[in-house]
């Protein structure tokens, strides 16, 4: 994948109506200090586009960002931050369980888990009912340049075991400072948009055949 053009065309918050995309969306979902927007950054090739902060629970709205013109990766509010009231976490739990509900056009969640640590009740949390939702999670496990090289195959099963997730499960290390891991994100987005062309074609081969019998 090569990024020609990114840009931030929509911010919806708490009393927002969702867009209506055309567009296929790709969402990235994780606790609000596992460095969702670094990997933003990083796997959109930009240096600030996602703002990031040493104060996590920064991002309060789903943002969608218009990729090439041919997808939009949205950003989901984080998870689990502390010092936010539990009315605000209530509110922000919603909008985003708005989201996976009615979005006609979302095609995958990326879960971003820490690398570094089991994870934790929200984490778990958060992989059962995305999968309740009806998606399959891929799951980032992000800081992975603070590991040794000897150490992520056990890293990345505390992270498979912690969420009870199957052989199946896909689980990428990765790591914002390096971009280790940014090629394998890229094969996978590749692969969802290129299966999504794939289907609308055979829609649109199946409704001009439909036409012609008419």
């Amino acid at each position: 994948m090569v990024i020609k053009n990114v840009s931030l065309e929509t911010v919806c918050g708490i009393t927002s109506r969702l867009p209506e995309n055309t567009l296929p969306e790709i969402a990235f979902a994780g606790k609000s200090n596992v460095g969702k927007s670094s990997l933003i950054n990083a796997v959109m090739n930009r240096k600030a586009l996602a703002r990031t902060s040493s104060q996590p629970g920064k991002t309060q709205t789903i943002n969608f960002y218009n990729v090439n013109d041919a997808f939009y990766l949205v950003d989901l509010p984080g998870y689990g931050y502390a010092k936010v009231s539990e009315e605000v976490k209530a509110k922000w739990g919603r909008m985003v369980e708005r989201y996976l509900k009615q979005s006609g056009q979302l095609r995958a969640v990326f879960l971003l888990i820490d690398i570094r640590h089991e994870p934790s009740a929200n984490d778990r949390q958060m992989y059962d009912w995305i999968l309740s939702q009806g998606y399959h999670p891929i799951i980032i496990a992000t800081k992975l340049d603070k590991l040794k090289r000897s150490q992520v195959p056990a890293a990345v099963k505390v992270v498979r075991e912690g969420l009870k997730a199957g052989k199946e499960t896909l689980i990428l290390p990765f790591s914002a400072l390096t971009k280790q891991g940014r090629e394998e994100i890229y094969e996978v987005i590749d692969a969802l948009i290129s299966r999504e062309e794939k289907r609308e074609a055979l829609e649109a081969g199946a409704e001009e055949e439909t036409g012609e019998q008419d």
